[in-house]
């Protein structure tokens, strides 16, 4: 479980195709000072395993329906990452709950900035747009992000300077793919609603039986 809070950018150092999945090797010196094999690392939001961990750097293997359902399957050496540790239970809840599952890809489709912060508006899969309100929760590339306005196919976030200089949002241009977490809480509230229980009906007497 994490929160959305990203501790770091990493690098990508390599990328090994294993065929049917891949081992990526990512340069990241602050969440790896406590890293242990079996480690829960989030990678632009996708958790991911720590298979080895020394010198300031992790691998983790990534199968193919991952590489298949979000942003890493286009990683190269060299890319830029946002990392984040699995949050301990005795931390600050900054974000919000973030599985580090991912639910699907958009793409950015605009920009508009200013001076204390960057409007940014991003393609929505419609099996998602349910999950996606105004004033919500949304992770995008591992960023716990609050919705500012959604439509049909879209949904628009506000980057503060801090989400601008320390995540990869601070780059990201038009046409890029992006990685999304709707709300697990959504989720699973519209998974009780569609199995409720109907409510009886309350019984009516009609007034020649109350006389």
């Amino acid at each position: 479980m994490f929160t959305g809070i990203v501790e770091e950018l990493g690098t990508v150092i390599e990328v090994d195709d294993l065929i049917s999945a891949a081992r990526v090797t990512i340069d990241g010196p602050l969440v790896t000072v406590d890293a242990h094999l079996g480690d829960s690392i989030a990678v632009n939001g996708v958790c991911l395993t720590v298979v080895e961990a020394a010198n300031g750097r992790f691998s983790a293997d990534v199968m193919q329906e991952t590489l298949d359902r979000s942003g890493l399957g286009a990683l190269r050496a060299g890319s830029v990452v946002n990392l984040e540790r699995a949050v301990r239970v005795s931390d600050r809840l900054g974000g919000h709950l973030v599985q580090g599952h991912v639910d699907g890809t958009g793409a950015v489709l605009g920009r508009v900035s200013d001076p204390h912060w960057d409007v940014i508006r991003v393609s929505l899969p419609a099996e998602l747009a349910r999950y996606v309100v105004v004033k919500g929760s949304i992770t995008v590339d591992g960023v716990s992000l609050t919705v500012t306005d959604v439509g049909a196919e879209w949904f628009s976030v506000s980057l503060i300077p801090t989400t601008l200089e320390h995540t990869t949002l601070g780059t990201c241009s038009v046409g890029d793919l992006v990685n999304l977490e709707v709300d697990v809480l959504a989720k699973y509230v519209e998974r009780l609603m569609q199995h409720a229980p109907t409510p009886p009906v309350a019984a009516t007497t009609s007034a020649s039986e109350k006389s």
